[in-house]
């Protein structure tokens, strides 16, 4: 019974960590990028997304956002846009909300291009997407 059990969890295990690599193994640099928000958060969560410079080097920077219970697709679009212009500022990223769901983040003049990724995220109800845009 408990080899059942351990093969089990090994395998979820597993399962989830390849989840991650490859979640991480699709982003690839680009200068503008979009999160697209659906829904409605069912609980208060945290989102934590993380923008790696690509070209040029530079540290990996994440950005947390906290999202109240029954928060819209616009108001979360709106928290999360805040959030990163707080932390980023708005010398080399142009950010702000297009069609009031979605976060649009493009590099200005001579910035690197980046990688962008949700690193995780305890909201349900609310779909977020992270894509080039």
């Amino acid at each position: 019974m408990r080899t059942t059990t351990f093969r089990k969890t090994t395998a979820v295990v597993a399962a989830a960590f390849l989840a991650c690599f490859a979640a991480v193994a699709d982003a690839k640099p680009s200068g503008n990028w979009r999160i697209k928000f659906d829904g409605r958060s069912d609980n208060e969560g945290v989102l934590v997304l993380r923008l790696a410079p690509i070209e040029g080097g530079g540290d990996p920077v994440e950005v947390e956002t906290k999202i109240p219970s029954g928060t819209s697709e616009n108001n979360a679009a709106e928290l999360v846009s805040g959030s990163l212009k707080a932390v980023l500022g708005e010398k080399n990223y142009r950010i702000g909300t297009d069609d009031g769901e979605d976060v649009v983040i493009r590099i200005r003049g001579k910035s690197k291009k980046f990688e962008l990724t949700m690193v995780s995220t305890t909201l349900t109800g609310l779909s977020i997407k992270v894509k080039h845009n």
